[in-house]
């Protein structure tokens, strides 16, 4: 039984020893190999246009029908593979220029196959993976799962539209983990690489934070108060520890709001805020009496702040004694040590400003502000809350509080 496959070596021996002998026909040759005369020729064909064979020799006794073979008969010929060879390097350096404008920069295995596909009916399925050098049997096998892949672009295109809407909803502030746990939030079972994936080829982009600019004013009179929170930015439960700084808000024209902010480190809520256009101990006081409205009572609770005079003073000391507060301080000219603080109210101006210098008017900062914090508070989803929201946070340990009850 003659044999299914054959390896390289065998093909090239086969090939040459046709092409060598110019007595011998592809039928005898064939014969003797004990293979078909047609996958002899196909073999010397393929080599023929792979240019690892050249044309068959001719010998001094070749005889036609018309009898002994001229000189002008045997440049006739070699005339006419010459062309034919000239006809398909031709054809081969069409197919490489289109493709050099169809790829793009993107000769990849994928855009191949497209090309392959778009242009088989202008030279063939073999002669194009032939000169792209990609597989003849890779190529059926993307061809048949084109469907699939139609599908899966529908899909991508319905969540990309989903993906947008969120986007939109949080004022292009949201990144990928956010919008994944938004998606999960609705009932969406989808992976974050997806997500990424879709928002990379479709464009969108979350909000990427610039530094922020110090505003702390050191006041060189201040007592001294211990630091209780050691740069440990977590809490057991909410109400217990708070964290709290001043940031400016450009209102144009060289004029500023100040913003003070406490903030919870148990469900990171934003328990009390103050805007003004000044930056005394009012300011910050306003806030903490806020916070103290908002949880029913302070007292026992830790606040942690900066040196800046506000935070220093007596008369700030004095308000948080009437609320039962216990205050506490980093080191002087150490950012890191209010790190939770400081990034929660950069986030707050750079995701309302979205990289304006400033906003038109008092009234139009404070509506942004007042906007953004109800927003954080009930729906933002938070990184260390397991993408929820601080109230969503916060409800969630009452309930497991009073299950274990």
């Amino acid at each position: 039984m003659a044999m299914k496959s054959y390896p390289p070596e065998f093909k090239a021996d086969a090939v040459a020893l046709y092409l060598s002998d110019p007595g011998r026909t592809l039928a005898s040759v064939a014969e003797d190999l004990g293979i078909s005369r047609e996958t002899l020729r196909n073999w010397v064909r393929q080599a023929q246009a792979d240019g690892t064979a050249g044309a068959k020799k001719r010998g001094p006794h070749k005889r036609s029908a018309r009898g002994p073979l001229s000189s002008d008969d045997v440049l006739e010929d070699e005339n006419k593979q010459l062309k034919a060879r000239i006809r398909e390097l031709e054809m081969e350096r069409d197919i490489l220029r289109r493709a050099a404008k169809y790829f793009g920069r993107r000769d990849e295995l994928v855009s191949r196959f497209e090309f392959v596909d778009d242009h088989a009916g202008a030279f063939g399925v073999k002669r194009l993976c032939r000169v792209l050098k990609v597989s003849r049997s890779g190529f059926y096998r993307w061809r048949k799962a084109a469907p699939a892949r139609a599908q899966r672009a529908a899909a991508d295109a319905a969540l990309a539209a989903e993906i947008k809407q969120i986007h939109g909803a949080f004022d292009g502030t949201y990144g990928s983990p956010r919008i994944t746990a938004e998606l999960r939030a609705r009932g969406r079972r989808v992976n974050h690489k997806r997500v990424a994936r879709v928002m990379r080829r479709s464009g969108i982009v979350g909000l990427h934070l610039r530094k922020k600019v110090r505003t702390t004013v050191p006041e060189p009179s201040h007592q001294k108060v211990p630091d209780l929170i050691k740069r440990d930015f977590t809490a057991s439960a909410p109400n217990r520890r708070y964290v709290g700084d001043i940031t400016y808000l450009p209102v144009g024209e060289g004029r500023f709001l100040y913003l003070a902010t406490v903030l919870d480190l148990g469900s990171r809520r934003l328990a009390g805020w103050s805007i003004a256009d000044h930056m005394r101990t009012e300011l910050v006081s306003d806030a903490l009496r806020a916070a103290a409205a908002t949880r029913g009572s302070l007292h026992g609770a830790i606040f942690h702040a900066d040196h800046g005079a506000q935070y220093t003073s007596a008369e700030f000391a004095k308000v948080c004694a009437e609320l039962g507060v216990r205050q506490s301080m980093g080191a002087v000219g150490t950012s890191a040590d209010n790190a939770a603080a400081e990034a929660f109210n950069a986030t707050l101006k750079r995701e309302t400003l979205q990289g304006a210098k400033h906003w038109s008017s008092a009234r139009e900062a404070r509506l942004a502000v007042f906007k953004w914090i109800t927003r954080y508070n009930t729906r933002r989803r938070h990184s260390t809350l397991g993408y929820l929201s601080p109230i969503d946070y916060e409800q969630q340990t009452t309930d497991k509080v009073l299950l274990a009850a």
